[in-house]
């Protein structure tokens, strides 16, 4: 198992699990559930209860993992018609 961050031990990303995707450490529970739970309004009580393997602090993780993503990844615009990235000076 591979954990993307030593800061987020609840996340797990392992290629033979889910396909891939992040998600709540010994569970099946992926990342994307937990933040499209809590995108339509719910609380975390309420995730807790749809998820009940859940830990503790398991919502607060995938928001923290969330985060990291957004704040690590980088946007490369790419042509529509060469399919090439757009270099700007």
């Amino acid at each position: 198992m591979k954990h993307p961050s030593s800061d987020l031990p609840f996340v797990t990303v392992d290629p033979a699990i889910c396909h891939g995707k992040p998600i709540i450490s010994g569970t099946r529970v992926m990342v994307w559930q937990i933040l499209e739970f809590l995108e339509s309004g719910e609380i975390a009580g309420t995730v807790y209860d749809a998820f009940p393997t859940l830990p503790t602090g398991a919502v607060e993780a995938a928001l923290g993992y969330a985060a990291e993503k957004a704040k690590s990844e980088r946007y490369i615009p790419f042509s529509h018609h060469d399919n090439q990235p757009v270099i700007s000076a």
